[in-house]
């Protein structure tokens, strides 16, 4: 896959925060401490999820599926997939945070096992919109 594909589903899925280029994907994809789990139908590419494991933690950096794509379980399997490999590189426990606004990922995240560890006030701007906190989890996986 390349980083101008994900970049543009990103795009699709995100306008707060803001999507990040493929040049930004293109650093992750050259750098071995991150795992890309991907999902295709009919040779389009319908979601990922992006993980980074450093010395015995994962970070979700972000999980995007296309809206054609979505209540399907997609993301569900997309973050089991990548929680299991973050599991067998060493991690014990995964973060990730997420706009206090997004209640379908808070959803998936409570589901999946992920708490509540913390807050950031005014994590998440755009140009126009009113500043919403981040939401910091936290998922044991030994």
């Amino acid at each position: 896959m390349t980083a101008e594909a994900l970049a543009q589903l990103h795009a699709v899925c995100f306008t707060r925060p803001p999507p990040w280029s493929a040049a930004d994907f293109a650093s992750f994809l050259n750098d071995p401490a991150h795992l890309l789990y991907l999902r295709s139908e009919h040779g389009a590419l319908m979601g990922f999820a992006l993980f980074r494991v450093v010395v015995g933690e994962a970070e979700l950096l972000t999980l995007a599926v296309h809206p054609e794509a979505r209540r399907a379980g997609l993301a569900r399997d997309l973050l089991r997939d990548g929680l299991t490999a973050a599991k067998t590189r060493g991690a014990e426990m995964c973060f990730l945070e997420v706009a206090e606004d997004n209640h379908a990922a808070l959803a998936l995240y409570e589901r999946a096992g992920f708490t509540p560890q913390g807050r950031r006030k005014g994590y998440y701007s755009a140009p126009g919109d009113a500043s919403v906190d981040a939401l910091i989890l936290r998922k044991l996986l030994a």
